[in-house]
């Protein structure tokens, strides 16, 4: 196993993680005024809707897909009656189908901010920075998935499993799991983790206010009196 490897798959996933958590919390405390989305639906709506509704659709299930997806232990999926195949097939399966919804709306959305004067004269480098990066992203995800149907045994899926769960425990062995595992899917793991790193420093930390306002549907109704009648209106 090389230092290079070991750099990325044993170390660079606490560096990404530090800085998702330390930088979002720098940049709340000390700049709240570039704490938004920076929508441009003002200046135009054009393919906003359907792109961003695709994108968020298949992004928000991919990153949900991914997080109990690997985080989940195998013995745990096991019990449930499902082989490491079975549950390779389904998130071949599943993230195929929401890979290619959140690429449609993300192509859209990069149509938008490139052949829109306006909105492309508004745009700064970060916003095509994250587009991009995304892009690549997903792109090299749904590369992976011919290399999972030609083995559906699911090895790779449970070394990726593995390899995850060391990571949140604090294991050392982590990089080892995964080092016969192919370039593609390394090369994916790293392209996600560095978009944790450049989080903070773009709009994608609206993603954060986002998970605050959930709650906000189950908030208690807001009674208002009036003044006259004391009766509520």
């Amino acid at each position: 196993m090389s230092l290079t490897h070991q750099f990325f798959f044993g170390i660079y996933p606490y560096i990404a993680m530090v800085v998702f958590l330390l930088g979002s919390l720098v940049r709340f405390d000390r700049d709240q005024y570039t704490w938004r989305s920076e929508s441009s639906q003002m200046l135009s709506t054009g393919m906003l809707r359907a792109g961003s509704n695709l994108f968020h659709l298949g992004i928000i299930g991919l990153f949900f897909g991914h997080f109990f997806g690997m985080l989940t232990p195998a013995n745990l999926v096991h019990a449930l009656g499902i082989s490491a195949g079975q549950k390779q097939m389904l998130a071949v399966v599943a993230g195929g189908i929401l890979g290619v919804v959140g690429l449609v709306g993300l192509l859209l959305l990069i149509a938008r901010r490139l052949g829109n004067e306006r909105v492309r004269a508004t745009s700064k480098p970060r916003d095509f920075l994250v587009l991009f990066w995304i892009l690549g992203t997903l792109l090299l995800g749904l590369s992976t998935v011919p290399l999972s149907l030609a083995h559906r045994d699911g090895e790779t899926m449970l070394k990726l499993m593995a390899w995850a769960q060391h990571i949140v425990t604090f294991r050392g062995d982590a990089a080892s799991l995964i080092a016969d595992v192919s370039l593609v899917f390394k090369v994916h793991m790293v392209a996600g983790m560095t978009l944790f790193i450049i989080f903070p420093f773009t709009r994608l930390v609206h993603v954060w206010s986002g998970f605050a306002s959930v709650g906000y549907v189950a908030r208690p109704w807001q009674l208002v009196r009036s003044r006259r009648t004391g009766l509520p209106r």
